[in-house]
């Protein structure tokens, strides 16, 4: 895997003369990719002051009680404590993590999972993306574009989005948006991804276009992602942006599905045409049971014969968006202009309505 930016964050403090538990903990804050500090005397006030997190092993805990309530200046209340053993057969445990005014006791090594994710938490916050994927229909639905667009109008209201193109075989959402020469890591760069990724290294290591970063193949020889990368990086990818959109294959294959499961809602685009309506039929059979919500994109021309609700009603759905189709996309396109950059284009209208319609996490202009 090419190199994530270091992180520089500022070091959580560990206090323990366990070596196991040091190793333990040392080992941890590496999967969360935290700097830590491990040390068998007590840190001084102004060092707790600084640190995000103080750790204090059961093996001085009630010693580090003592010596805190000692100082003439304490612990500053804003400085979460926790206290972490190995030690199941501590019967003080409690007490001791009551006197140190710990935020929780974490009990190695069944609760590592949750310390990897504490301890990641001092460097990037929990956070909640909205996710959407978007799958054509048929082919030449037009998918890829209306994610481009969902993703190009957002980050242009204020939000820092992701577009996740998830397709192999499919033109890259980097040509689409006209970054194909901007350096930054691709999907076979991460291919060798595994556990818990630093969600802002991840995103400051992407191509990017102003607030949106973009996750595509490239130009080289595609590779087949595993379940396990693409959950690692849409995790991480969940934690710092207020939105991901997912460009899905057709296909279905292994990689895509593991996507659509960090997916809240899952558009299919459908133009409105009775071949498009039986093949979008077909997709679903597969595609229907593995998202939460899944709702029509109809794309429709003067020239169909369906409308809109009557494309939804065929594949049992809910109509999310219609559109018209784009005279002017294509010639965008050659000029290397992003789908959803024109106002009032037909793409940036429905990406403006589907937005409007939906709580994005973040700022928005």
């Amino acid at each position: 895997m090419s190199q994530l930016p270091p992180s520089s964050a500022r070091s959580v403090l560990a206090r323990t003369a366990d070596p196991r538990l040091a190793d333990d903990l040392q080992r941890l804050a590496a999967a969360a990719g935290v700097p830590l500090t491990v040390r068998p005397d007590l840190p001084d006030a102004r060092e707790i002051e600084g640190c995000p997190l103080l750790v204090v092993g059961g093996d001085l805990a009630a010693g580090t009680a003592r010596q805190l309530a000692r100082r003439a200046s304490p612990r500053p209340e804003r400085v979460p404590v926790l206290l972490v053993t190995n030690d199941l057969d501590d019967a003080d445990v409690w007490q001791h993590a009551v006197a140190l005014g710990a935020e929780q006791v974490v009990v190695l090594p069944d609760g590592q999972d949750w310390l990897v994710d504490r301890l990641a938490a001092t460097v990037e916050p929990m956070g909640a993306a909205r996710v959407v994927a978007v799958v054509g229909g048929c082919g030449g639905a037009g998918a890829s574009v209306l994610a481009a667009a969902l993703a190009v109008t957002a980050a242009d209201t204020g939000h820092q989005v992701l577009l996740a193109d998830l397709d192999p075989l499919g033109p890259g959402a980097d040509l689409t948006l006209g970054v194909v020469d901007v350096p930054g890591l691709r999907w076979p760069d991460l291919a060798a991804a595994r556990g818990r990724l630093p969600g802002g290294s991840v995103r400051e290591a992407l191509p990017r276009l102003d607030d949106l970063a973009v996750l595509t193949f490239g130009r080289g020889q595609p590779v087949d992602l595993a379940p396990r990368v693409v959950d690692a990086v849409l995790a991480a990818a969940v934690r710092t942006h207020d939105l991901v959109v997912l460009d899905l294959p057709r296909s279905g294959d292994p990689a895509a599905v593991a996507a659509l499961a960090h997916a809240s809602e899952l558009l299919v685009v459908v133009p409105a045409r009775l071949r498009a309506t039986a093949a979008a039929a077909a997709l679903l059979t597969g595609w229907g049971q593995l998202a939460p919500a899944t709702r029509a994109v109809v794309r429709r021309s003067s020239r169909d014969p369906l409308a809109a609700h009557t494309v939804a009603d065929a594949l049992g759905l809910r109509l999310a968006l219609q559109m018209r189709d784009d005279p002017g996309l294509d010639q965008a396109l050659r000029r290397s202009q992003a789908p959803g950059l024109r106002a009032r284009s037909p793409l940036r209208l429905a990406a403006e309505q589907w937005l409007a319609q939906r709580e994005v996490p973040g700022r928005a202009a």
